[in-house]
């Protein structure tokens, strides 16, 4: 028994309900609309990761002291931190949450659109939603699938820009190289069949939005820290 057949019955829902969905508009616009609709469900959670990650701004100051006062003592910087976090009644991992719940949710849509099922034969302006890049021919074919990839390649760049800008004058390990990460979702989808290339568009374009809009008010980078990163 696979692994991964444990999700066996959530993929059969989901392809239940975007079929159900596809008997009254297209299959892509189904797709769209069945993630929208898991990413509202899901939108709590990442309200509250973050008021997780404002809390850990905030609280960053007060951990930077208690790493400089407890150097070289990891069992009292332990609880001092524990303390902390007690005390702003939060925790260090608040922020990580919605990223877990999403991990089924993918594996599921990811089982759905690389399988065999009926939904990958509707079609997308004509192109295969079970096609891959290297299946496509014709120039129709190829342009849907450069829209596709435009399209995730525009929305990693919002999301490059945010965290280059919020990564400005960090010093941890990796920060400078961490907003191209952004780009990874344009890799995946040119190995992914057309229909979860729509999925990726979809969660990632909601994913930015959310996050601009739930850090909306989140306090800008020092000028110096600006410069730096410009």
């Amino acid at each position: 028994m696979s692994l991964f057949a444990v999700l066996d019955p959530a993929v059969r829902l989901a392809h239940d309900i975007v079929s159900t969905l596809a008997q009254v508009m297209p299959t892509a616009l189904a797709i769209v609309l069945f993630t929208v609709a898991v990413r509202l469900a899901l939108h709590p959670l990442a309200r509250a990761a973050a008021r997780g990650e404002k809390t850990r701004m905030r609280l960053a100051p007060q951990v930077a002291e208690l790493n400089r006062k407890h150097k070289g003592k990891p069992e009292k910087l332990q609880a001092a931190m524990a303390e902390l976090y007690r005390t702003e009644k939060s925790s260090p991992l608040a922020g990580c949450l919605p990223m877990f719940v999403q991990i089924p949710f993918f594996s599921v849509m990811y089982r759905l659109f690389t399988g065999h099922n009926d939904l990958l034969d509707h079609t997308l302006l004509g192109t295969p939603l079970g096609l891959h890049l290297h299946e496509a021919h014709g120039p129709a074919q190829y342009l849907v699938f450069g829209a596709l990839y435009a399209a995730l390649a525009a929305v990693g760049y919002a999301s490059f820009r945010r965290a280059r800008r919020l990564s400005a004058g960090s010093t941890a390990p990796g920060a400078s190289f961490a907003p191209y990460l952004s780009f990874l979702t344009v890799l995946f989808a040119a190995v992914v069949p057309l229909a979860a290339g729509v999925y990726l568009l979809t969660t990632t374009a909601w994913t930015v939005a959310e996050r601009a809009w739930l850090h909306r008010d989140a306090p800008a980078p020092a000028p110096a820290a600006l410069a730096k990163a410009a």
